[in-house]
């Protein structure tokens, strides 16, 4: 839940001292926790010397990676260590809530809070102030959230650019150096084959259904049965029964019912809001009335809050999921897993993690940051740089997952022709780019 009830917001500043990040690096504690929690067993850095080149020249640094996974943040702990460089990072305050070593550990490596349901002065002031100085590399999520779709680019916020943009003035008029910002892609790939995995993890979601076994479908075709399974326990939980007409006019009627029902409660009124802005203005009204300084909550109201919430973080979840994911000419190896991961994270809450994974972490070119605020009533240059660099690097990666055929450990001829898959659907990408 991203709504913390438990207390109100504290922030969280970060562990400033060497001696902690030492020992966790020194112990390999990452590569444990990655390997035993996020299935993440091995790794490489790509295009590491574009990074290397600014903390050479002294730079203010700012990281902007994807964020498909949970294990992101630690995974940027790597190159840190090739580089012999510690980082900070900006995180979310309910991160801080899920357990006491959770966020002892989150601020020892050099995490500190952000209140993302209010304006977080103290947090932006500790960023900004980083970077000013160039005291070590800030990593910061411009998607905001995870999405478990690794190949798909989420819209980036904009306070990243206020927060790189502040950082560059106050660094220019202190010693007239520089901030950048470096684009990093962060890839995960399968190693092995998954059809043993998926078959299990399938059959417990049927299960779990009370669906029989169908040894006639494959397991894409099992895999979207199951996705559309669930979205229609979430239609009849919310609506009361399934919809009609396409899966799209579904998902946006459903959203569209569940913000209009909460907005009615809170008295909000929704202004041409895109879905994510509604979803934040819920979060935020709902912690304003929860901690107000004369609010009365009782149990239901709470319990009222809590469902709320939940029911907001599922709507950021339909509108961050990419309809084609699951496609004939398209699906990988990797979309299979993380569409079978992504639903059991909603129905289960837990995620099996039994799949090896590869990372992959490309840094692209410092785009220097320009002192200037951004433009008014147009697209910041600075966030369309970043969004296109990303998406380049995100889908050139893609092509390195493999073609998903069923039976491909059976089939020696298979695992030739998904070769011939993979050059074919990325040549075809490159040629309608």
């Amino acid at each position: 839940m991203t709504v913390v009830f438990d207390r109100p917001y504290r922030f969280v500043p970060p562990h400033r001292g060497s001696m902690w990040p030492f020992f966790i690096q020194k112990l390999r504690l990452v590569d444990w926790y990655l390997k035993r929690k996020e299935g993440v067993v091995s790794w490489e850095c790509r295009g590491l010397e574009q990074l290397k080149d600014s903390l050479d020249r002294g730079d203010g640094i700012l990281l902007a990676p994807n964020h498909c996974r949970y294990a992101d943040p630690l995974v940027l702990g790597w190159p840190a260590r090739l580089l012999n460089t510690n980082v900070y990072a900006i995180a979310s305050w309910h991160l801080f809530n899920k357990g006491r070593f959770d966020g002892f550990a989150i601020q020892k490596m050099g995490g500190f809070s952000i209140y993302r349901e209010g304006v977080d002065r103290q947090a932006l002031d500790t960023a900004i102030g980083i970077l000013a100085a160039a005291e070590r590399p800030l990593v910061l999520f411009p998607e905001g959230t995870t999405n478990r779709s690794n190949d798909v680019l989420k819209p980036l916020l904009d306070g990243l650019s206020f927060i790189a943009r502040a950082a560059a003035r106050r660094r220019y008029k202190k010693s007239h150096g520089n901030v950048v910002i470096h684009p990093v892609a962060i890839k995960y790939l399968c190693k092995g084959d998954i059809y043993p995995w998926a078959h299990k993890q399938l059959a417990v979601l049927e299960h779990g259904f009370g669906w029989q076994a169908t040894p006639e479908l494959s397991l894409v075709e099992r895999t979207s049965r199951i996705v559309n399974g669930a979205f229609v326990l979430r239609e009849v939980q919310y609506l009361g029964q399934p919809g009609s007409g396409t899966m799209t006019k579904r998902r946006d009627a459903l959203i569209a019912s569940i913000l209009q029902r909460i907005e009615a409660k809170l008295g909000l009124e929704a202004r041409g809001e895109t879905v994510r802005e509604r979803v934040r203005t819920i979060r935020t009204e709902i912690s304003t009335q929860f901690f107000g300084s004369d609010a009365v909550i009782d149990q239901d109201t709470e319990t009222h809050f809590r469902q709320d919430v939940k029911a907001v973080d599922m709507v950021q979840e339909l509108i961050s999921y990419p309809e084609s994911y699951l496609d004939a000419d398209q699906v990988t190896d990797t979309r299979m897993v993380e569409t079978i991961q992504r639903i059991q994270e909603s129905i289960l809450g837990t995620v099996d993690c039994g799949v090896p994974l590869h990372a992959v972490i490309q840094f692209g070119e410092a785009l220097e940051v320009p002192a200037e605020k951004a433009p008014r009533g147009e697209a910041d240059p600075l966030m369309e740089q970043l969004k296109e660099q990303l998406a380049m690097m995100l889908e050139k990666l893609s092509c390195e997952a493999r073609s998903f055929a069923d039976n491909a450990v059976k089939e020696p001829r298979l695992l030739e022709l998904n070769g011939v898959m993979d050059d074919r659907r990325c040549a075809n990408r490159d040629q309608n780019r």
